[in-house]
């Protein structure tokens, strides 16, 4: 799929992986609906972007939000082409720890925005996807979510954000199947440890041993390097159905 022109919905879009993804696709001639509950940064999104943007106060987890906001991007640009899936949380909590078993509602909270939140926004997106024409080898849609390394090698601590991103590797394929016979791309890429604000702030005592499991090269991802593979995804029209880890080829230790 040629990205110019075509009209991408970007979940998390205000910050982190999902904001520059936003930035590099409008630099391709992409239009941009930026779905977040930060309305502030939302709307400072829509104000640095070159081309058509528009920024949609959208919480994934709720059926009547997200209803409303993929309305409000088909009012706006007349259909969607393309939905990358970045809104997420990482909270951290053992088992069991100091102060017990860990809440239950710590752990829905997380697999309620992560996975919930992904197919709630990728099932309607694709909804609209399908009436869209079809356009070389019948596509009419390219749907890309975000997993982990923590998918496949979560570290103490992270049950809930591990178990959250290994349904949404587990999900690719099957929905991949689902929706090919209506020439929607179903792709997954599951993220090492990135140079995003949150790690930034974080003092060298945390991120060199992070560092260190990363094999080659020696440093965490570029925001950059997984808006150009979604690019890439986005235009290859013979990756579906695939996770794949963009991380250095990192493998996480326990701790």
């Amino acid at each position: 799929m040629d990205i110019k022109n075509k009209v991408v919905i970007v979940t998390g879009g205000a910050s982190g992986l999902g904001l520059v993804t936003c930035q590099q696709l409008a630099k391709q001639g992409a239009k941009i609906v930026i779905f977040d509950l930060n309305e502030v940064a939302g709307q400072a999104c829509v104000d640095i972007l070159n081309g058509e943007a528009i920024f949609v106060a959208v919480d994934v987890t709720d059926a009547a939000s997200v209803e409303a906001g993929i309305a409000r991007a088909v009012d706006t640009f007349g259909t969607i082409h393309v939905c990358i899936n970045c809104a997420g949380i990482a909270p951290g909590g053992k088992t069991v720890g100091r102060n017990g078993a860990l809440a239950l509602e710590k752990f829905s909270q997380v697999i309620n925005i992560n996975l919930i939140g992904t197919f709630n926004v990728l099932r309607l997106a694709a909804e609209q996807m399908a009436k869209n024409p079809p356009g070389d080898d019948g596509e009419r849609g390219v749907i890309i979510n975000t997993a982990s390394v923590a998918a496949f090698d979560g570290q103490v601590g992270q049950a809930a954000y591990s178990a959250s991103k290994a349904a949404i590797v587990g999900m690719t394929l099957p929905i991949a199947r689902d929706l090919a016979k209506l020439g929607i791309r179903v792709m997954t890429i599951a993220p090492g440890i990135f140079e995003t604000p949150m790690m930034q702030g974080m003092s060298d005592e945390i991120r060199d041993p992070l560092i260190q499991m990363v094999q080659n090269p020696k440093r965490f991802g570029e925001p950059a390097e997984f808006a150009s593979l979604a690019a890439h995804i986005i235009g290859n029209n013979y990756l579906n159905g695939e996770v794949i880890r963009l991380d250095g080829a990192i493998r996480m230790e326990p701790r």
